[in-house]
């Protein structure tokens, strides 16, 4: 069972995750979910990464779930607001820091697979990001500004469905789009079927161990 979490972040706000330990060494992944989901979703490829000797920390973004302003607050942020969530994004990941993990990676779907890639361009903390579903613009989180300052040693990893419209548009499109602007070791998968974000896992069960795989190269 994971253990439950709060962090705070530098401009104020309490963000809850669950933390699923594994030794300090070990490598660790920052779980960042889709909206208007919680951490919750991320419970069984957590579970996958606990059993292939990844830690990994689940958080529910500012206004949703357990966190400040949840679980529907979301609901009346602005673009501004949902910017705001990379404090929520760095207040993880250094938190995993000080757990001690030296490797450390980031998997999102949907806007937070927007927020994985903009967090990668600004830190070298990060060896690596797994983007599901990602978006040009989610709500003002954009990723073709941040694509271009992803670093060479770096990593992105990319998968889309072909059926899924949810983001506004034809995912798998944007999503070659923002791979295509990486300067850095990438991967795209592209699947006829499969929905949007996190809903790929049900669809594709077998894309859980291809990350997993994908992950040990770094």
């Amino acid at each position: 069972m994971p253990e439950r979490v709060e962090l705070k972040t530098a401009d104020g706000w309490t963000i809850v995750g669950d933390h699923y330990r594994e030794p300090q060494d070990s490598p660790a992944v920052l779980l960042l979910h889709m909206m208007p989901a919680t951490r919750g979703s991320w419970e069984a490829f957590a579970n996958v990464l606990n059993q292939n000797g990844f830690g990994a920390l689940a958080i529910d973004l500012r206004g949703h779930g357990e966190s400040d302003g949840g679980p529907d607050g979301w609901r009346d942020f602005k673009d501004e607001d949902h910017q705001g969530s990379i404090e929520d994004v760095r207040a993880a990941i250094a938190f995993q820091r000080a757990e001690g993990h030296k490797k450390l990676f980031i998997v999102g779907a949907s806007i937070g697979a927007n927020l994985a890639l903009q967090f990668l361009a600004e830190s070298g903390d990060v060896s690596a990001a797994v983007l599901l579903s990602p978006g040009i613009a989610y709500r003002g989180v954009m990723t073709m500004p941040a694509a271009p300052s992803v670093r060479p040693e770096q990593g992105v990893f990319i998968a889309a469905a072909k059926d899924d419209k949810r983001a506004g548009g034809a995912a798998d499109e944007m999503a070659r789009q923002i791979f295509g602007a990486l300067s850095c070791r990438k991967e795209f998968e592209v699947f006829d079927t499969g929905g949007h974000g996190t809903d790929l896992f049900a669809a594709h069960p077998e894309l859980a161990q291809k990350i997993v795989n994908w992950l040990r190269n770094f």
